[in-house]
């Protein structure tokens, strides 16, 4: 099930010629990504470095566009999950069962070639100026998922959902900024 507290992000997916293995990253750090615009004005979001010192990665499990059967999973080693310099890398092995050897196909055969990973925030800030939301701290992932098309359809609503209500909050302060204006220009005409 896809909840909708979890975010999703998406990354290049590589098949390596020796074996059943498909490397990539789940995360660049400090990179910010427009994730919604409305009115010409772009919100975006960045995965600052540290994000991932605290988050449980214990139990992540690699899928098919978020959903099906596992096809590699960290607790039985055939998914691992690094941080290095760059961010969140990803190396599985896909040669267990008969749907990751087909999903490995798929993705050396070029036909899927991007990923993203769900996972909820524990801390985040938000720059008004930048319109830039930073994640801070991750507090879990809990998949990763080669994708056939990296549109985060789920993560459009939550992003969507987090954006446009920033989006109202500061056309609701612009309003009330301008009706501030009109009553102090009214008071001081009046007297």
């Amino acid at each position: 099930m896809i909840s909708k507290d979890r975010r999703y992000r998406a990354f290049e997916c590589r098949a390596d010629a020796n074996e059943a293995a498909v490397d990539g990253y789940a995360a660049v750090f400090d990179t910010p990504e427009v994730m919604y615009e409305f009115d010409g004005v772009k919100y975006s979001e960045v995965i600052e470095r540290g994000a991932f010192d605290e988050a449980q990665m214990g139990d992540v499990v690699m899928n098919f566009n978020h959903g099906g059967k596992p096809v590699a999973r960290t607790k039985n080693g055939t998914l691992q999950l690094m941080v290095d310099d760059h961010g969140l890398k990803v190396r599985a092995d896909l040669s267990s069962t008969a749907e990751s050897r087909a999903l490995y196909d798929e993705i050396k055969a070029g036909l899927i070639d991007k990923m993203s990973f769900a996972f909820t925030v524990n801390k985040e800030a938000y720059n008004k100026d930048t319109r830039t939301r930073s994640i801070q701290g991750i507090k879990r992932v809990f998949d990763v998922a080669a994708v056939d098309f990296p549109a985060y359809e789920s993560t459009a609503i939550t992003a969507r959902s987090y954006f446009e209500a920033e989006a109202e909050r500061e056309r609701a302060e612009a309003r009330h900024a301008l009706e501030l204006a009109k009553a102090k220009y009214f008071y001081m005409g009046v007297n």
